[in-house]
């Protein structure tokens, strides 16, 4: 009878746990792309996506290269920060706040069947926060820009 109040002590504890599932777009305006390409390819093109579209590889974080220095094993794993410095500059003239919003980061994660997913928030949706018409034409132009990156690293 122990064994049976525990076993079920344990099962209403962890069922909350179970039956939450991830938000993978936890914010609005988050576009996640299924890329259907390995991961190590995904990373190569979506780099000459960046590079093909004017757009700045400004830095990129590796959590899976982090892991490993660790001794840990995790799926693929990057941030790929983006800007143009023509893009500063009329950002920084519209709203010095906004600064912090730049890079753009484009987030690839390696999926349980070894493809890439891509994740991003829209530039329009980042700079609109700030109420600016300058921002909110940048944010336009740039959503352009990031969506033409996606696609061209898809083929």
């Amino acid at each position: 009878m122990r064994q049976i109040a525990t076993l079920l002590i344990v099962l209403f504890t962890l069922a909350p746990l179970a039956s939450r599932a991830e938000n993978p777009a936890p914010y609005p305006g988050t576009k996640v792309v299924e890329t259907g390409k390995p991961f190590a390819r995904y990373v190569k093109d979506l780099k000459a996506a960046i590079k093909a579209n004017a757009m700045g590889l400004v830095a990129e974080a590796c959590a899976t290269c982090g892991a490993k220095a660790i001794g840990v094993t995790i799926p693929g794993n990057r941030v790929i920060m983006i800007f143009n410095p023509r893009f500063a500059v009329r950002m920084l003239a519209a709203s010095e706040a906004a600064g912090i919003e730049a890079p753009l980061r484009l987030y690839v994660t390696e999926q349980p069947d070894g493809a890439a997913r891509l994740t991003y928030r829209l530039p329009s949706r980042v700079f609109g926060a700030y109420e600016n018409a300058d921002l909110d034409k940048m944010g336009a132009e740039l959503d352009v820009i990031v969506a033409k990156i996606a696609a061209d690293a898809q083929e």
